[in-house]
């Protein structure tokens, strides 16, 4: 086992946890509030487990994950203006509940919690079908286009899936207002994936002809 990847494992899932924790708990000025609880629960369980999985099984893959120090100056501008977005998702959503402006009724909040298991699911099966997934665009050495499972459905089913999380994330935590300010997060993915795929047909052998294959970026049928 590769102790120093463990440790550096550890260090930002615990900080991830501590940060999340604030920015949820803090506004909402109370531990009660148990759509936070859920959010935490269901959020960094499956993580640690799915963090343990990739050590054990493909610490590479890991490693990649954990990078998120990107190269593309384009994208530093879209990383800073998504954390920029989460955050005041979050800080919203306490005061919401504290202060009971527009809070979702339980059943909804249990439906968003299911949506956003299941999208977990698909999660782990992006990263079981394409090991050369990191958190920064880039083009690795002896990569190849992947165009099986769900990469033969749509170009992008990473971006599909997160995208899906954390739209689901202010549903579990009971705020509508911020569903309406997570919303943000579609016009930064959409840039993303712009300059993702310049990146990917300028360096990746077979990218434009796998763009050609599958036309949809990450909704069949739609986009």
């Amino acid at each position: 086992m590769d102790k120093g990847l463990l440790k550096q494992a550890l260090v930002k899932y615990f900080l991830g946890v501590i940060v999340l924790g604030v920015l949820i708990f803090l506004p909402a000025w109370s531990f009660r509030y148990w759509q936070g609880w859920l959010l935490m629960g269901i959020l960094f369980v499956p993580m640690f487990v799915a963090g343990l999985v990739m050590l054990a099984k493909n610490p590479d893959l890991l490693r990649k994950r954990l990078n998120a120090k990107e190269q593309e100056e384009e994208q530093k501008t879209v990383v800073m203006m998504s954390g920029m977005l989460f955050i005041a998702a979050f800080v919203v959503a306490g005061l919401n509940w504290r202060f009971g402006w527009w809070v979702l009724p339980d059943w909804a909040v249990w439906v968003a919690a299911g949506l956003f298991l299941a999208s977990y699911l698909l999660y782990a099966e992006v990263l079981r079908e394409n090991t050369y997934l990191s958190r920064t665009i880039e083009v690795q050495e002896n990569q190849r286009v992947i165009d099986a499972g769900l990469y033969g459905i749509v170009r992008h089913p990473m971006y599909m899936v997160t995208t899906v999380l954390f739209l689901a994330m202010p549903l579990v935590l009971a705020s509508p207002t911020s569903f309406i300010i997570m919303l943000g997060y579609i016009p930064m993915i959409a840039k993303r994936i712009k300059n993702e795929e310049k990146v990917l047909e300028e360096g990746l052998e077979g990218y434009a002809e796998y763009r050609k294959k599958v036309k949809y970026r990450i909704l069949p049928f739609i986009w």
